[in-house]
C-alpha cells in the first residue's frame, strides 16, 4: 500500500524538537494543528541519534496502522534500540504489541477468548461493586484526589481480579508497570533498573502460571493457559510477555480515560449537566473522551522496514515512526469543530483504540469500566467540581505514550448511598 499523495513533492522540513513527542503538555493541540497545516509527516529529534518522524494527520495515521512497511517488530528497529531491549528486557518484545502479521495474529489469539462481550457483561456487576467501594472510601468532605484514589485504582483492581492476581499485589504490579512501560531507557542506570524489574515480574508471572496449571480456574490467566496449552504453539516467554502487556495496558489507559474524561467534563459544565441528566449518553460520551483527550497520545512506535516515502517525505530504513493519535483525533478534515467537546458526537471515528488488526482487544473492558465509573460518579457525588484551576492540573507523559493526570483534585457536596 502506498500512502503517498501524488500532488505533493519531496520536502525536507526542519526537525521538530524531541519535546514535541515526549512532553505534549496540557494542551498540545495548537502544535499538532501547525504540523498538520504543512507537511503532516515531519522529522523529529526523538529518539536521539536516530532518524525519526511523526505523522500528524488522520488519513496518514489511520493508513499507517495497516502499512506493512511500518513494522512493529524490533527486528526492523535501529540497532541500539533493539540491543537495549534484548539486553535489558527481552520478555517485553515477545507479545503482539511488538509483532507484525502473521506472528501478531498468532499472539493475539492468546487473548481472543478473554474479552468477548459475554465475559465483559459478566464482569459488570463486580465492576459496579468495586466502583462503589472506592467512592465509599473517599472522604466525606474536603478535597479528594479522583485520579489516584479512584481512576487509577478501579482498572487496577479489575484487571487483578480478571487475571486472578492477588489484589494486595496491585501496588507492586503498578510500580513494575511504570518501569516497564518506559523501556528502553536512554541511560545505563535506567536499563539496569529495567533489567531487575523484568526479571522480578517474569518470576512472579511464571510462578502464577505454575499455580494455575495445577489448578485451572475461570480467570484470565487460566483462559490464556488453556488456549496456549491446547494449541502448543506458544512459549512460556510469549505468555508472560502477553500478561505483562495486559497488566500495563489494562490499567493505565483506562485510568487515563476516566481521569482525562472527568477533567474534560468538569471544564465543560454544559456537557457535564447533559450527561448527568441523560446518563444513557455515556456510551457516546466515552467515545468523545477518547477522541478529545485520548489516554494514549501516540501509537507504539513503528520502524521503517524499507526505504519509503510518505506525503513527499523520504523515510529511511530502520527509521522510528510515531503515529500521533491525538493529533489525528483533532483533524478538522474528519471531525467537525474538533476542539469542541460534544458527548453526543456521531459518527466518532477516533483512533484511540487503533485500527483493524491492531485494534485494542481490551477496548470492551475499558468501555464497560468507563460507563460504570462516569455514571456512578455523577450520580453519587452531587456538586462535583474541580478543586484547582484547570491550568494547575499536573499532566504525566511517558515513553509508553500514555498521557494522563498525575492527580485530579475535586470537591463535592456529599456522597449519596450506593
Amino acid at each position: 500500500m502506498s500512502l503517498e499523495t501524488p500532488e505533493q513533492t519531496s520536502v525536507s522540513p526542519e526537525p521538530l524538537p524531541a519535546e514535541f513527542c515526549t512532553h505534549p503538555g496540557p494542551d498540545p493541540y495548537a502544535g499538532y494543528a501547525e504540523v498538520r497545516s504543512g507537511c503532516p509527516v515531519r522529522p523529529i529529534e526523538y529518539p536521539p541519534n536516530s532518524e525519526a518522524y511523526v505523522i500528524a494527520d488522520y488519513e496518514t495515521v489511520s493508513k499507517g496502522f495497516a502499512d506493512r512497511r511500518l513494522s512493529k517488530s524490533v527486528d526492523h528497529a535501529p540497532g541500539w534500540f533493539r540491543e537495549a531491549l534484548e539486553q535489558s528486557s527481552p520478555i517485553l518484545i515477545k507479545n503482539m504489541l511488538t509483532a507484525d502479521p502473521p506472528k501478531h495474529t498468532r499472539l493475539r489469539k492468546l487473548v481472543g477468548n478473554a474479552f468477548v462481550p459475554r465475559r465483559m457483561n459478566e464482569l459488570r456487576p463486580r465492576i459496579q461493586e468495586i466502583t462503589d467501594d472506592l467512592i465509599d472510601a473517599l472522604p466525606d468532605e474536603g478535597v479528594a484526589d479522583l485520579y489516584n484514589d479512584f481512576a487509577l485504582q478501579l482498572p487496577m483492581r479489575v484487571i487483578c481480579e480478571f487475571l486472578g492476581v492477588r489484589i494486595e499485589d496491585w501496588p507492586l504490579l503498578h510500580d513494575w508497570g511504570m518501569v516497564l512501560s518506559n523501556a528502553p531507557y536512554l541511560d545505563d542506570e535506567g536499563n539496569r533498573r529495567l533489567k531487575q524489574v523484568s526479571d522480578d515480574v517474569e518470576k512472579y508471572l511464571l510462578d502464577l502460571m505454575a499455580e494455575r496449571r495445577a489448578d485451572l480456574r475461570e480467570d484470565l490467566v487460566s483462559v490464556i493457559l488453556k488456549t496456549a496449552d491446547a494449541d502448543e504453539a506458544y512459549s512460556d516467554e510469549e505468555i508472560v510477555s502477553t500478561l505483562i502487556l495486559l497488566i500495563i495496558a489494562g490499567h493505565k489507559t483506562t485510568a487515563n480515560l476516566v481521569g482525562n474524561g472527568m477533567q474534560a467534563l468538569l471544564r465543560h459544565p454544559d456537557q457535564f449537566e447533559l450527561l448527568k441528566s441523560e446518563p444513557d449518553l455515556v456510551a457516546t460520551a466515552i467515545e468523545e473522551f477518547l477522541r478529545f483527550e485520548g489516554p494514549v497520545y501516540r501509537a507504539p512506535q513503528r520502524f521503517a522496514a524499507e526505504d519509503l516515502e510518505l506525503c513527499g517525505q523520504r523515510i529511511g530504513k530502520e527509521s522510528v515512526v510515531h503515529l500521533l493519535i491525538n493529533s489525528a483525533n483533532h483533524d478538522p478534515e474528519v471531525f467537525e469543530e474538533p476542539e469542541k467537546l460534544d458527548i453526543t458526537r456521531k459518527p466518532n471515528r477516533h483512533l484511540s483504540f487503533g485500527v483493524n488488526v491492531h485494534f485494542c482487544p481490551g477496548a470492551p473492558l475499558s468501555r464497560v469500566e468507563g460507563a460504570v465509573a462516569f455514571t456512578t460518579l455523577l450520580r453519587r457525588l452531587p456538586g462535583l467540581s474541580l478543586a484547582v484551576a484547570p491550568e494547575d492540573l499536573p499532566w504525566r507523559f511517558d515513553n509508553s505514550a500514555s498521557r494522563g493526570l498525575e492527580k485530579l483534585p475535586i470537591r463535592y457536596d456529599r456522597k449519596l448511598p450506593r
